[in-house]
């Protein structure tokens, strides 16, 4: 095996946990990049190989605007040609985990499947994001996170009574059920590792992951708690004060009073602390309903949003995406920053001795293939480049 090359350290502005941790990413869409950025963002030394040209997005994406490429330099390798997986194995050999999205199959055609890296270096942790997983009847079928959330159950669940199933965009599925479990994984497999000594194989699949985090509402289904009508449920819209609600503006206000005495706080923040219909009786719902929602009409999402603003109403304004980082609580926070001309989410979750940080911006495909490979310890980068195995952009 080969040593480990330290990474220069007038270029490394990598901090966090994850600093020791060395990742090879075969770049794929979607869950794999963010779970690579995730680890990048958290200190890892991540090196993502790239097909020549980038690799194709479903959405026109920059790539300067590509925000999951971000904290780790990108590799330009052609792995049809014979230097390319050889390139790769090579830095397997100084890995810790490695990364892939593939369809089942397609690393082990390139040469690059498990049993191979593994060979190369036991203690590796195989990394494996899939929507269908690396087993059963669709497992080589094609698929998005809308199909993978549908079959198990929770796309069913989301949405209001009497209307179509919501798509909650891709959150649920790629990153929640997806690369979250993937990194989960990781960690677990590399945990491990440093006591066993020998590596394996992570079979992070979407299906598997948007199940578990479902794991609640399938005990509240089969106590026969939960319905499988959508929009009659206790989080799910059904109780008026777990609902959102539309104010004179247009705005929306999420309210979330579920216990009493945040029912109590928002009554009296809404003015209503005389004759109110019980909750505790479901007929006045509808009526209570009607009532919360007359009210709200009355005045605009943000003057709502400053009445309840440090109480224990439990009512939020529902903001954009681009009202989002201008909130004064995530201001405070510094849940966003404006990197390289773009706002961004910043690393979390938080360290209190370790933090990570936002590193390198979201470099070109190929931008770093010379840099990158000789700081894991690739000696004949010139000759790859000249031989097409690898490119330089």
């Amino acid at each position: 095996m080969t040593s480990r090359a330290a990474p220069d350290p007038g270029t490394d502005r990598r901090s966090g946990p994850l600093t020791a941790v060395r990742v090879v990413e075969l770049a794929g869409i979607g869950p794999g990049p963010f779970a690579c950025m995730l680890l990048a963002d958290l200190g890892a030394d991540v090196i993502r190989i790239d097909r020549p040209g980038g690799t194709p997005l479903p959405l026109p994406v920059p790539p300067e605007a590509d925000l999951l490429r971000r904290g780790r330099p990108s590799v330009a390798l052609d792995l049809r040609h014979p230097d390319g997986p050889a390139t790769v194995l090579r830095l397997v050999e100084a890995a810790d985990a490695l990364v892939e999205g593939f369809r089942p199959g397609v690393a082990e055609r390139l040469g690059l499947g498990p049993d191979v890296c593994l060979g190369r270096n036991p203690r590796l942790v195989y990394g494996r994001m899939t929507g269908w997983g690396q087993s059963g009847p669709l497992a080589r079928s094609a698929g998005h996170d809308n199909d993978y959330i549908a079959i198990t159950g929770a796309l069913a669940a989301i949405g209001p009574a009497g209307g179509p199933p919501q798509l909650p965009l891709n959150l649920l599925g790629d990153f929640g059920g997806g690369a979250m479990y993937l990194v989960m994984g990781l960690l677990a497999g590399l945990l491990e590792a440093r006591t066993s000594g020998r590596g394996q194989v992570v079979d992070a699949a979407i299906v598997d992951g948007t199940a578990h985090l479902a794991t609640m509402v399938a005990g509240l289904v089969g106590s026969g708690v939960w319905s499988t009508q959508r929009g009659t449920n206790a989080l799910d819209g059904s109780l008026p004060w777990y609902s959102v609600y539309e104010a004179r503006d247009g705005g929306w206000l999420a309210v979330g009073a579920l216990e009493e005495p945040f029912w109590d706080a928002l009554l009296d923040g809404l003015g209503l602390t005389g004759a109110v219909p019980d909750r505790r009786d479901p007929s006045t719902w509808p009526a209570l309903r009607a009532l919360l929602a007359d009210r709200f009409r009355t005045r605009t999402r943000d003057e709502w949003a400053g009445t309840f603003e440090g109480t224990d109403a439990c009512v939020a304004p529902v903001l954009d995406l681009t009202e989002a980082p201008r909130h004064p609580h995530l201001v405070a926070r510094g849940t966003y920053a404006e990197r390289d001309g773009l706002v961004q989410p910043t690393p979390a979750p938080r360290f209190s001795r370790t933090p990570g940080a936002l590193s390198t911006p979201p470099p070109i495909p190929g931008s770093d293939t010379r840099q990158a490979l000789t700081a894991w310890g690739i000696g004949d980068v010139d000759a790859l480049i000249a031989s097409g195995a690898a490119v330089q952009s």
